[in-house]
């Protein structure tokens, strides 16, 4: 693997006009198929094989008439305070509003609520539901201010107005304030690490052209698949933030490389062949989590999957690719006799420069003066920065009980929230109290009851029953005796009359514990009824699918977590050829992923810190938060496993000792790393601004997660179990040490090779006398 990626470093280097127009080329194709696609819709969250799900494909095959793709609006009026809406002014300035709209040629329909009952019992609260033609984000613009002109004409009119349903919906747009600032957040700590504007361009130019591709790539194809504008902003954020990391790990281990006396062009291929290998392991642990959300049968989780999974493997390709041609381009030659002197400045800063001026590699790759060995020598100007690294690693060694004791038992802590985590989806409940559908939803719930704005709608399946009204009849009975129904419509049959479909209001609000209760109350209460008659008989409805996708994802989370997890520790078994390496790994990624869970019921059920977060409404997380939070931390958090201990085991491969490992390891990548979780951690914080409440909790989860994980496991945890266990970390089986391939992420086969000459045949790379061991 080191060799074979060692030779894609230097052709790259050597061909990175090639290389970078292909890439170009590759940019522009994207963003223009992303530009001649149509607009993609957003779908709503299904389960297939559940019972709500069931209804609702049994609705479309036996009320075809009803299943209207077209947008949906609810206009909500208000008389003023001592006034009813019922009085003879208020009444005519409704329906002068709901005139307004007819001349559209996308209204379908509008009700009248004085003739369809949609008046509060106090007379202060009525509400017209217009439906219309077209999706929401086929509606035009003209279509959508006519309903806002409608709205405001009731308003000057003296009544208060708000507009709810999916008319005004739109599909969530990132770049906004806050996501720019995390990429300047980014962007600062790309400078400091590197110490070099231009090193850290380069590793920012990078990760946004792979992202750029990513984005235009799910654009193009949002219609042919179903791709939402989640799936896009997720392969945004997840793009962006693997893309810089994987950049400034190749970029620092060239600079590194550089500074030890290799020509430029060697040093970009040892670069892609060492920390290449980390990133490729790295991406592929992610690559398998994200891919593996398809186990849990949800259509829209699977594509967020591939999604994000799409995106990192972009930005592994433009890390081995682009990084190294870039290299290049900015001020080195082919050769020695080609390279410019005062270009080293342009990726490596002045003291680096100054240790790259005179080369100390003679012809057999042996390092000369200071008489240590490579795989512990560094640049001159980097010992200080990393000498923090070295403290902490030998402090941790120093007392390894007491440092995994204060990290776990604190991880521990953090985590004791995540036992009160309640699940639900989001709904308008959700949404600023700034938005009109928000304020619709709250109106409606105080004129209407909290139940109207989450109704369950009932299916009965008569086909086999022998008299369709008797058993519909039966089930109305049935429902009116459940406690927690505030009312039950009149049944509606099909035109085959052997299916109706009925409305059952609850007492309590949507997400409430009590409403689901009441579910699992229905479907026990009918479960008689079904026995007596033959029918069929399936409760659906938001609720009703949100209990049941929560219990199929829970259903789907010791599958899921046995395929990813099984799956990565096999693999992190390859790349480091230990037992209780990938075991430890996994177990530190359940404290890292307890703690984030933690931290999402406290700030999105308890309201802690909400306000600063920018978040107004507190509730339920999101059914699909966890699981989708487990498959992508998983993936985050074996990148930094990955990074860390491919240096300490490189280290232990040239005869370290375990503590000497851990130093080295620390002393070389803890630098890197921690400015790596900055970055990530600074990019998903950015969207929480956004609007959209899963964007929202999936910024402060990932965010959290990776801060604990990052800092709390890899930094603390992993190196006190290392040197807790000594030389038995790095034990395999003889038996599994000949079945298992060798890798050779660490790049040992490149310490036996160097080039032939400054300049080689881009066909191959040809190998010449070994050399001595270095790092």
């Amino acid at each position: 693997m080191a060799t074979f990626l060692y030779r894609i470093g230097r052709w790259a280097f050597r061909r990175r006009r090639l290389v970078g127009g292909l890439w170009l080329g590759a940019l522009v194709l994207a963003l223009a198929a992303a530009a001649m696609a149509p607009a993609g819709e957003e779908e709503d969250l299904s389960m297939p094989g559940t019972e709500s799900q069931k209804a609702f494909d049994l609705l479309d095959e036996r009320f075809p008439e009803s299943n209207s793709q077209g947008a949906e609006a609810r206009l909500v009026f208000r008389a003023p305070d001592g006034q009813r809406v019922t009085a003879r002014e208020n009444r005519a300035a409704v329906q002068d509003t709901l005139g307004s709209l007819d001349g559209d040629d996308q209204v379908a329909s509008t009700t009248d609520p004085y003739e369809s009952g949609a008046v509060s019992e106090d007379g202060t609260i009525a509400y017209s539901t217009i439906t219309y033609t077209e999706s929401a984000v086929d509606l035009t613009e003209s279509t959508k201010s006519a309903l806002e002109d409608a709205a405001n004409q009731a308003r000057d009119a003296g009544l208060t107005v708000e507009v709810g349903g999916s008319a005004l919906d739109s599909e969530e747009e990132p770049g906004g304030t806050t996501e720019l600032i995390g990429v300047a957040v980014a962007a600062v700590v790309l400078v400091l690490a590197l110490g070099s504007l231009v090193a850290a361009g380069l590793s920012l130019l990078t990760a946004l052209l792979g992202v750029a591709i990513a984005f235009g790539l799910v654009s193009a194809l949002a219609v042919p698949l179903g791709l939402t504008s989640t799936v896009a902003i997720l392969a945004l954020m997840l793009g962006l933030a693997v893309g810089i990391d994987y950049a400034l790990f190749i970029t620092s281990r060239f600079r590194d490389e550089c500074a030890q006396g290799s020509e430029p062009e060697e040093a970009a291929g040892r670069a892609v062949g060492t920390a290449g290998s980390a990133v490729v392991f790295a991406g592929a642990t992610v690559f398998i989590a994200l891919v593996g959300l398809g186990v849990v049968g949800i259509p829209e989780l699977t594509k967020m999957g591939m999604g994000g999974a799409g995106a990192v493997a972009l930005a592994v390709l433009v890390a081995l690719t682009l990084v190294p041609a870039l290299f290049g381009l900015f001020g080195y030659g082919a050769s020695p006799a080609r390279a410019k002197p005062r270009a080293w400045g342009r990726i490596l800063p002045r003291a680096h420069r100054k240790a790259a001026g005179a080369p100390r590699r003679d012809a057999g790759n042996h390092a000369t003066g200071h008489g240590e060995p490579a795989g512990d020598r560094q640049p001159i100007a980097a010992r200080p920065a990393k000498r923090m690294g070295t403290r902490w690693a030998r402090f941790v060694l120093r007392r390894p009980v007491a440092v995994l004791m204060i990290a776990g038992l604190g991880l521990g802590a953090v985590a004791v929230p995540a036992l009160s985590l309640e699940l639900g989806l989001p709904g308008d409940e959700s949404k600023s109290v700034e938005t009109t559908q928000r304020r619709a939803y709250d109106l409606l719930s105080e004129g209407f009851g909290p139940g109207f704005n989450g109704p369950l709608t009932v299916v009965v399946d008569a086909s086999k029953s022998a008299d369709t009204r008797a058993a519909t009849h039966q089930v109305v009975t049935t429902l009116r005796g459940v406690d927690g129904i505030a009312s039950v419509g009149d049944p509606a049959l099909s035109r085959t009359k052997d299916t109706a479909i009925l409305t059952a209001v609850p007492e309590t609000a949507p997400n409430s514990g009590e409403t689901k209760d009441l579910v699992h109350a229905i479907r026990g209460a009918v479960s008689g009824v079904e026995a007596d008659t033959g029918a069929a008989i399936l409760v659906t409805g938001t609720t009703a699918m949100n209990i049941d996708i929560s219990e199929a994802m829970s259903d789907a989370l010791i599958p899921y977590l046995t395929v990813v997890i099984g799956l990565a520790v096999l693999l992190l078994l390859v790349v480091f050829r230990s037992v209780l390496v990938p075991v430890k790994a996994a177990l530190g990624f359940l404290l890292s992923v307890g703690a984030a869970f933690g931290v999402l019921v406290a700030v999105f059920q308890w309201g802690w810190a909400a306000d600063l977060l920018g978040i107004e409404q507190t509730g339920p997380v999101m059914s699909l938060m966890p699981i989708l939070i487990i498959g992508i931390v998983f993936g985050l958090a074996m990148d930094y496993e990955v990074f860390l201990l491919t240096r300490m085991r490189e280290a232990h491969v040239h005869g370290a000792s375990p503590g000497e490992a851990i130093v080295s390891g620390f002393r070389h990548s803890g630098r890197v790393v921690a400015a790596a979780a900055i970055i990530m951690i600074s990019v998903f914080a950015g969207f929480v601004g956004m609007s959209s409440p899963t964007i929202q909790t999936m910024g402060v989860g990932l965010a959290a997660a990776v801060l604990f994980d990052a800092f709390v496991v890899r930094m603390a945890i992993v190196p006190a179990v290392l040197a807790l266990l000594g030389h038995r970390a790095w034990w395999l089986p003889r038996i599994l040490d000949r079945v298992l391939p060798n890798v050779d992420i660490e790049g040992e086969a490149l310490t036996r090779h160097v080039p032939a000459a400054a300049t080689v045949p881009d066909a191959a790379v040809a190998p010449l006398p070994a050399g001595r061991p270095r790092g």
